[in-house]
């Protein structure tokens, strides 16, 4: 299936070669879907207004969103555990086909696009976000969501679901 994208950062073609939400490198095993992040809310509602015509519309069903600016209530945990896409620019975490970041390579891995080199460095990345995880399960009482609120939100933003632990 080929993807047509026409959004406010990008034209942009790509082929999804794998079933939605299937077959998945073995290292990479998100506990959140797109969907149910946007339904969670994340990244203050705001990334990706642009996008409904790329993915499928129930991901925007119910989903926490603001189309005129980012909101970190709109967040599951209440609070901002963004930053700005200029820092991510200027760290060199931004590929080319994927200028708004690490979760629209998300969504277009999950909708069934693969890039090999690409998706293996996003998928370390995805990985090294688990010394957020270790933090909190270290410092923070099980179930306890109010205890480190910022790096919870951060790992949700990762599809982590950092509300289990």
């Amino acid at each position: 299936m080929k993807v047509i994208v026409k959004d406010k950062m990008q034209r942009y073609e790509y082929d999804c070669v794998e079933p939605m939400g299937k077959h998945f490198d073995p290292e990479f095993k998100p506990e959140l879907t797109p969907k149910e992040m946007l339904r969670l809310g994340v990244f203050g509602g705001k990334y990706m207004t642009d996008c409904a015509e790329e993915f499928p519309a129930d991901w925007y069903k119910n989903a926490k969103l603001d189309p005129i600016k980012h909101d970190p209530e709109l967040n599951f945990f209440k609070i901002n555990a963004s930053q700005p896409l200029s820092v991510w620019r200027k760290n060199g975490w931004i590929y080319k086909d994927d200028p708004r970041g690490w979760f629209q390579w998300y969504c277009r891995y999950y909708m069934g696009r693969r890039i090999p080199e690409e998706d293996k460095r996003q998928i370390r990345r995805w990985k090294m976000m688990r010394r957020h995880v270790a933090q909190i399960l270290r410092n923070c009482a099980a179930g306890d969501l109010f205890c480190r609120r910022k790096q919870r939100q951060a790992l949700l933003h990762w599809a982590y679901d950092s509300r289990k632990l």
